[in-house]
């Protein structure tokens, strides 16, 4: 699973939750850079370090030893959360994990080294294990 080996702050604080901010198209990462096939985002979400590899076990499996791969994102965000059945008040919760905030646009996943069926299945699939919608471009 990834996370930081080392981190500055432990809790950040939340962000905003505004749709328009939310669903604004990055500019950072849009392009496919390494690879020949990609997965994209068309949707923003938060990704945990469990779902990226989750997505990266599929697109793994799918490569091979012939093929390689490149994870363009990274969890760096820690996100916290309270113990349950604990009262309103006393602070912030404690760590919880940490993710990566996707907005719509980014590449997150590229292939190379694979036919262009096997690539895009492999990729479709990984997709399905992310909470939100993809897509898969070519260079």
């Amino acid at each position: 699973m990834l996370f930081p080996k080392k981190v500055k702050h432990r809790k950040w604080q939340t962000g905003r939750k505004s749709p328009e901010k939310l669903n604004r198209p990055d500019t950072r990462g849009i392009t496919v850079a390494f690879g020949s096939f990609a997965l994209k985002a068309t949707t923003g979400s938060r990704l945990t370090s469990n779902q990226i590899e989750s997505a990266r076990k599929v697109i793994a499996r799918a490569t091979g030893k012939g093929g390689k791969m490149w994870i363009r994102v990274f969890p760096d965000r820690p996100v916290t959360q309270k113990p349950a059945e604990v009262g309103m008040g006393s602070g912030k919760g404690d760590p919880k994990g940490f993710v990566f905030q996707v907005q719509p646009g980014r590449v997150l996943f590229e292939i190379d080294g694979v036919p262009e069926a096997a690539a895009r299945a492999s990729l479709r699939q990984a997709g399905m294990k992310l909470p939100m919608k993809t897509t898969v471009v070519a260079r």
